[in-house]
């Protein structure tokens, strides 16, 4: 071996080595500081309003530090004296609740906003500060966005400030089967409301599922996004094709990333949804979320 080969082998040794190094420094670095909090939506056990009686629970003793409803839900709990008794009784603070409305039949829209506005009104009563959104499902097969895009601007942004002058933030939440679903929806949507009253709550798993780069949407909308449903995807066959925090696809560090200098973030809501026959409980899937979160840097209440 000749005096230049020797030196060659020796540069090439010493950068591996560095590399090697670096990357096990990388490894051994611990997690980074987070600001935002870890709340849980209260899908995953179920849809009905009793099912909230077991949810609340689960949520509250694992340290979560608040939960979303739904609308409905929140509605059937007003004649049992409401759901904060059980949220305050938890420790599981109520954060949102899931409002689904039509957005293209503009026939409705008196009728759509009087409904939100009333669950805004039972948010509020019960210390929420969100109403997400939810656009109402279309047969995907046949739908043309561009024939209902006028109505569907028209509609959030009648229905976001109702919501708004009940003093609680509407938060738009694509959704797959909605009519508001794909990429090119989204961005159309998003870049034509007007977004001193619609605020966007987009659904990290269901951008992934949508084919849609979650990292790219969050990215482009930061300034406007005030809640997030994180969720994991994989394509399996339990959760609807979701999985606990940490199981799948979505490049959920770079996101985490994302929304910790999001402007109006202060909460990401934790969300998987039921399926039939899944393997493991709701709360046993949430304990593998908040670990995964652990290791994220986040913190949950001392339980």
């Amino acid at each position: 071996m000749n005096a230049i080969d020797a030196m060659n082998r020796r540069r090439f040794l010493s950068g591996v080595c560095a590399a090697l190094l670096g990357a096990a420094v990388d490894l051994n670095a611990a997690p980074p500081t987070r600001k935002l909090k870890v709340g849980h939506t209260g899908i995953t056990w179920g849809f009905k309003p009793e099912d909230a009686a077991r949810a609340i629970p689960d949520v509250g003793s694992l340290g979560y530090q608040g939960y979303e409803s739904f609308g409905e839900v929140l509605e059937a709990w007003e004649p049992k004296g409401g759901l904060k008794v059980i949220l305050d009784a938890n420790q599981a603070p109520l954060i949102s609740a899931y409002c689904n409305v039509n957005l293209t039949d503009a026939s409705k829209r008196s009728d759509e906003i009087a409904k939100i506005v009333r669950w805004a009104k039972l948010i509020k009563g019960a210390g929420g500060v969100t109403a997400v959104v939810g656009p109402n499902g279309v047969k995907r097969a046949s739908y043309n966005f561009a024939d209902y895009k006028s109505t569907i601007i028209e509609g959030l942004n009648e229905i976001c400030k109702a919501v708004q002058d009940e003093g609680i933030t509407p938060a738009l939440h694509q959704h797959t089967g909605t009519c508001i679903e794909s990429r090119d929806e989204v961005y159309a949507v998003m870049e034509s409301v007007d977004t001193r009253h619609v605020k966007f709550g987009p659904d990290i798993g269901q951008l992934q599922k949508g084919g849609v780069d979650p990292v790219k949407v969050v990215s482009d909308f930061l300034p406007v996004i005030h809640h997030v449903h994180c969720k994991d995807f994989n394509g399996g066959a339990h959760w609807e094709q979701y999985c606990p925090l940490g199981r799948g696809k979505v490049n959920l560090s770079a996101v985490l990333d994302l929304l910790e200098k999001a402007p109006n973030m202060k909460i990401l809501m934790v969300e998987l949804d039921p399926g039939r026959h899944d393997p493991i409980t709701p709360k046993e899937t949430a304990e593998i979320s908040k670990r995964y979160l652990q290791d994220q840097g986040y913190k949950f209440r001392s339980v």
